[in-house]
Parts: structure tokens; C-alpha cells; sequence
């Protein structure tokens, strides 16, 4: 009996245990966003995230349409294996037969997957189109990818142009997501289509927000178009994807969609915050810790960010 309680108390432990983990995570990416929705990783997660957009929406159903397509053909695969190791093996066919050019299965397992691949390439091309650009855009937001953090631009909304920089370890406060967090978020008004026009000054970066299904490259000397919708507000985590560098892996993204109005006085407040963010002339880390180390981190968050040789030379070109 003693243990019969022993397993059930076993079980009981291995089912909740991970529903509290995960409610306690919740709790905790909540409260700093003031009960707003967070769309970032979650421990355990098996699957993609929750989408907070038309384009992760349609990504997630263009996966369920394949995951079902190649899960029939698995099972059909290993099914019609099963039958042959049974129903042809040496006992109990030991005289294989020499038939040969079957036209109905020559024509048969050609055409199939011809309509297979039909159906899987409408879709995808569909989304392809839909994800490249948006003629209706209400905000165009200029996103350029440096080593190592991005810069922000609103050319609609009087320039303003702010740097984005991850907060470091020592200093986050409670309830900030580790690796995740930044100093200065792109703020964007949700139920909004916005246009995002990438480009890097020194490498090739990637701009991916997994919660919005926004990702593309951002490549040197190149603009590319792509946009995005947040449906609701919230706080969408990304990150650069491209191995870009040293620290590639603490370059984030953090998308907060609110209001029309926040967002409206959000501006006013961004026009001031960041009026002389472009007057400052950025300093090379190259006299101090030479070209391609690392910016000690209590650097990182202050004014007097790292900056990579090529944006030097640039600026002093």
C-alpha cells in the first residue's frame, strides 16, 4: 500500500509540476508589462509561439497544412512496408514474381506527388507574396542592424532615430526576461500595418520576431521591405538570427504594439527623449579593446554604447 502512494504521489507530481512552472513563467512575464499579453519563449515549449499577427497566423496554418500532408505519407509509407516484410517475405512468397511496367503505378506515383507538391505550392507561394510587402502601410519604420544592436528610425514622425541595446545581467530588474531585454523598444501601434525598411551598416543581420512572423535579412547597401501587423497590444521578444559576430547572441528585439493614442503620445515624449540622439558622434571601441571584442557590459546600456569599426569609418567618412 505504502507503495502504491509512493506511484501515485510520483504521477500526481510529474502532471502538475510542469503546469506550475509554467503558470509561475506567465506570472513572471506579466507583471513587468503591466498585465499586457508577452509573446516570448517559454520553458518547454514544444511547439511555435502563439501568433500576435496575420503573418504568424497564416505561417501556423500553412504548417499544419504540410504536418498533416507528410504525417498521411508517413503513415501510408509505413504501412505499405509493414505489408511487404509480411505478405512477400521468403516463407510465405519464396517465387517473387518478374512483373514488370506497370503503367497504372508508373502513372500513379508520378501524378500523385505532382498534386502533392500542387497543393503544398500554392499556399507557400501565397504567403511568400503576402509576407513581402504591404501597400497600405500606416507607419514606415526603418530598422539597421549593427554590431552588436539595432537602430531604430520613424521618417514619418519626424526622424526619429534611437539605438537599441540589450540590458545586462546585473541590471535587470525583476520580472526581465534574461538575454531579452533592451533599453529602448520599438514601439508601434498595434492594429496597425507597418512597413519595415531593413539595411546594416557593417554585416548581414536578420530581423526576427517569431510572434509577428516577421523575418529578413538586413544586408549591407541593400534596403529590403517587408511589414508586419500586431493585432493586439502586447510585447513581442526576437532576436538577430544571423551570426553576425562575437555578440550575436545579445543583439534582441523587443516590439511593444500599443494604442493609437499611447502611441501618439509616445511620439511626443520620443521626439523629446531622443532630440540630440543624433548629434552625438558615436566612439570607435577600437583604442580601447581592439577591433571585434567584446563592450564590457556596464557599457552597454549608457549613452556611450560600443561601436563597430566599420561604423566608424563610416561616420568619419
Amino acid at each position: 500500500m505504502r507503495t502504491l502512494r509512493r506511484l501515485r504521489a510520483a504521477l500526481i507530481a510529474t502532471l502538475v509540476a510542469p503546469a506550475v512552472i509554467q503558470l509561475g513563467v506567465l506570472i513572471g512575464l506579466m507583471s513587468p508589462a503591466l498585465a499586457q499579453p508577452v509573446f516570448a519563449p517559454k520553458p518547454w515549449e514544444m511547439g511555435m509561439q502563439a501568433a500576435g499577427g496575420p503573418l504568424k497566423q497564416e505561417a501556423i496554418d500553412l504548417h499544419n497544412l504540410v504536418l498533416i500532408i507528410i504525417t498521411l505519407i508517413t503513415l501510408f509509407v509505413a504501412g505499405l512496408l509493414g505489408w511487404v516484410m509480411y505478405r512477400y517475405n521468403s516463407q510465405r512468397n519464396p517465387v517473387p514474381s518478374q512483373t514488370s511496367h506497370n503503367t497504372f503505378l508508373e502513372v500513379a506515383w508520378t501524378v500523385i506527388p505532382i498534386l502533392i507538391l500542387v497543393i503544398i505550392a500554392i499556399p507557400s507561394f501565397r504567403l511568400v507574396y503576402y509576407l513581402d510587402r504591404t501597400p497600405d502601410a500606416d507607419l514606415t519604420v526603418k530598422v539597421t542592424g549593427h554590431q552588436w544592436y539595432w537602430e531604430y528610425t520613424y521618417p514619418d514622425n519626424g526622424k526619429i532615430d534611437f539605438s537599441s541595446y540589450i540590458v545586462p545581467d546585473e541590471q535587470l530588474k525583476p520580472g526581465q526576461l534574461r538575454l531579452l531585454t533592451v533599453d529602448n523598444d520599438l514601439v508601434v501601434p498595434a492594429g496597425k500595418n507597418i512597413r519595415v525598411l531593413e539595411t546594416s551598416g557593417d554585416v548581414i543581420h536578420s530581423f526576427f520576431v517569431p510572434s509577428l512572423g516577421v523575418q529578413r535579412y538586413a544586408i549591407p547597401g541593400r534596403t529590403i521591405e517587408t511589414w508586419f501587423r500586431a493585432d493586439k497590444p502586447g510585447i513581442f521578444y526576437g532576436e538577430c538570427n544571423q551570426i553576425c559576430g562575437t555578440n550575436h547572441s545579445r543583439m534582441p528585439i523587443v516590439v511593444r504594439a500599443v494604442t493609437p493614442q499611447e502611441f501618439e503620445a509616445w511620439l511626443v515624449q520620443a521626439k523629446t527623449k531622443f532630440a540630440d540622439a543624433g548629434s552625438k558622434a558615436p566612439t570607435s571601441m577600437a583604442a580601447t579593446s581592439g577591433a571585434g571584442s567584446e563592450a564590457p557590459a556596464s557599457r552597454v546600456a549608457t549613452i556611450d554604447k560600443p561601436f563597430s569599426l566599420v561604423a566608424a569609418a563610416q561616420v568619419q567618412r
